[in-house]
C-alpha cells in the first residue's frame, strides 16, 4: 500500500492578500431636492440685501464668495475611501489622510457617521473628528467603521 504525503502546500508566490476597500461618492447637489431651491434663493436673497444695505459692489461680491464658500460641500463632491489602514476623504483641492489608530469612538445618524478621537462624549469632538456622509451604503459603512474602532 502506497501512503501520500499531503503535507506539501504549493507556494503562493505572487499572491498579497486581499484588502478590504471601501470607496463612494457623496454629492448632496444631487440628492437635494427641494432643498436646491431654498438655497438658490437664499444665494439670491442675501447678496442681494447686503448690497441694497450697503450699496457696495465690494461687499456684494464678497458675500457671494463666502456665501459659495461656505455652502461648497453642498455644490461640489465629496469621495470617500475607507480601508485596512486609513481614511481617505477628498474634497475639492484638498486630500485629509488620517489612519484609524486615531479614533476612539463613532457615532451614526441618518445623513452619516462621526468619528471621534475621544473614547466619551466631548465637545471638541466636532472639531478634532471626522464626518463621513452616506451615500446610500449606510449598512456597509457602519459594518467596516465597527471592525476598525470598537467602542
Amino acid at each position: 500500500m502506497e501512503t501520500v504525503d499531503n503535507s506539501f502546500t504549493t507556494p503562493t508566490a505572487g499572491l498579497t492578500p486581499r484588502r478590504e476597500v471601501l470607496k463612494w461618492i457623496d454629492h448632496p447637489l444631487k440628492k437635494s431636492g427641494k432643498n436646491l431651491l431654498i438655497v438658490v434663493l437664499f444665494l439670491i436673497v442675501a447678496p442681494a440685501v447686503v448690497f441694497f444695505s450697503t450699496k457696495s459692489l465690494l461687499f456684494l461680491f464678497l458675500s457671494i464668495i463666502f456665501l459659495l464658500g461656505s455652502l461648497s460641500t453642498f455644490f461640489l463632491p465629496t469621495s470617500y475611501e475607507l480601508s485596512e489602514n486609513c481614511i481617505k476623504v477628498k474634497f475639492f483641492f484638498n486630500t485629509r489622510k488620517m489612519e484609524w489608530g486615531k479614533y476612539r469612538s463613532f457615532y451614526v445618524d441618518k445623513n452619516g457617521v462621526l468619528l471621534s478621537p475621544f473614547e466619551k462624549p466631548s465637545r471638541l469632538e466636532n472639531f478634532r473628528g471626522i464626518y463621513l456622509r452616506f451615500n446610500q451604503n449606510k449598512d456597509e459603512v457602519v459594518n467596516f467603521i465597527q471592525q476598525r474602532i470598537k467602542s
